[in-house]
C-alpha cells in the first residue's frame, strides 16, 4: 500500500485560558464578520497511557499470519474490508480529513493514520475522530495528550486526591491550554472563529493494575480526575469517555486487573455523573495473539483491529453524551 497521503474535501469550515474561563470562548475578533458567523471548533481531549499513545500497527510487512491484525491487512481483507473502507480512497491511500485536525505533543495536521506511539502506529484517536468528524457539522480538533507507563495515583494524580499532585497531571493541562491559545500557530486554515471543549476521554490503567496500593485507590483517583479536569479547564459537566483497561478480554483473572476494571465502571454510575460520564467495556475488543502482529499483551497484542474498536466505543459513547 502506497504511503501517500491524500486530502479530503473539508466540510465547511464552519483552562480555562491561560487567564480565565476553558468553556465556549469566541476568539473573533468584531471585525471579522465571516469568523464571527461560523460555528466554534468542536475540541476533544484523549489522554491517558501507552494504550492511549497507541501500539496498532499499520503496515502488513513481513509479520507472522499474514499480517493478520494489521490496518493494512484489515483494509484489503474482503471479511473487513467494508467496516474499515473509509480508511482509504479508490485508489487504497490513506485518507486525511481535512475536517478533523489532531495535535499530539507536537505532531499536527488532518486526521489519519500515523498518530500512534509511533508514525507507523494508531491508536483509539483514529475511529474517535471519524466518529466525532462524521457526526459534527463543525471542524473538530483532537488534542491528544499520553505518555507510556503513567499512573493514575502518581503521575496523573488529580489535586482532590491529597499529596503531590501528579506532574503529567500538569502537563496534560498545560498542552491543552498552550494549543487553544495559539490555534493558528498549528493549524493554517484556523479563522479565529473559537472554540468549544465537548469532550474529554481517557484509556489508562496499566500502571495502577500492577501496584496493589495504586488499585486500591483508583476508583476516588478517577472520580476526582473528572472533577478536577472539569474545574481547571472550567467546564462544568465535561462529557467524559472512560475506556476499561481490559487487554487480556474475557479471560482476565487477575484480581487487581479485575478490581480495576470494576472501579472504572463504578466511576460511571456515580448520580453526579448520570448522562454526562459513560464507561466503555473493551473486553470483547481484545484479539488473541494468534490473530494479532505481537504477543505484547499488554498493548493489546499491537492489533489495529484493537485500536480501531476502541476508539469507535469511545466515539459512539461521546456521541450519546453530546445528543443528550
Amino acid at each position: 500500500m502506497s504511503g501517500m497521503l491524500v486530502e479530503v474535501e473539508d466540510k465547511q469550515m464552519a483552562g480555562k485560558t491561560i487567564l480565565g474561563v476553558l468553556a465556549v470562548l469566541t476568539l473573533a475578533h468584531a471585525g471579522n464578520a465571516t469568523a464571527a458567523s461560523k460555528s466554534p471548533i468542536k475540541v476533544f481531549i484523549l489522554a491517558g497511557q501507552s494504550n492511549m499513545e497507541g501500539h496498532g500497527i499499520v503496515k502488513v510487512d513481513s509479520r507472522p499470519n499474514q499480517g493478520r491484525g494489521t490496518l493494512e491487512y484489515l483494509v484489503k481483507n474482503p471479511s473487513t474490508a467494508k467496516r474499515y473502507g473509509h480508511l482509504v480512497d479508490d485508489k487504497g491511500q490513506w485518507v486525511v480529513r481535512g475536517d478533523v485536525w489532531i495535535w499530539y505533543l507536537g505532531r499536527t495536521g488532518g486526521l489519519t493514520v500515523g498518530y500512534g506511539a509511533r508514525n507507523d502506529r494508531i491508536g483509539p484517536e483514529l475511529q474517535f475522530g471519524n466518529v466525532m468528524g462524521d457526526y459534527f457539522d463543525e471542524q473538530v480538533l483532537l488534542i491528544k495528550t499520553a505518555w507510556g507507563g503513567k499512573s493514575l495515583a502518581k503521575d496523573f494524580r488529580p489535586p482532590s486526591s491529597g499529596g503531590q499532585v501528579g506532574p503529567y497531571y500538569t502537563e496534560m493541562l498545560k498542552h491543552v491550554r498552550d494549543v487553544l491559545a495559539d490555534i493558528e500557530k498549528y493549524f493554517d486554515d484556523y479563522d479565529g472563529r473559537g472554540y468549544e471543549l465537548a469532550g474529554f476521554g481517557w484509556h489508562q490503567g496499566w500502571n495502577d493494575r500492577v501496584n496493589q496500593a495504586f488499585n486500591d485507590e483508583y476508583e476516588k483517583n478517577l472520580a476526582n480526575f473528572i472533577r478536577d479536569v472539569r474545574k481547571d479547564l472550567g467546564v462544568k459537566d465535561l462529557p467524559f469517555v472512560i475506556a476499561e483497561t481490559g487487554m487480556s478480554g474475557h479471560q482476565e483473572r487477575h484480581p487487581r486487573a479485575l478490581s480495576l476494571m470494576r472501579a472504572q465502571a463504578a466511576v460511571a454510575k456515580y448520580d453526579e455523573f448520570k448522562d454526562n460520564v459513560a464507561f466503555v467495556g473493551t473486553k470483547d475488543f481484545f484479539r488473541p495473539k494468534e490473530v494479532s502482529p505481537s504477543g505484547q499483551a499488554y498493548h493489546w497484542n499491537t492489533s489495529a483491529e484493537t485500536y480501531f474498536l476502541i476508539g469507535n466505543g469511545m466515539g459512539e459513547a461521546m456521541r450519546r453524551l453530546c445528543e443528550s
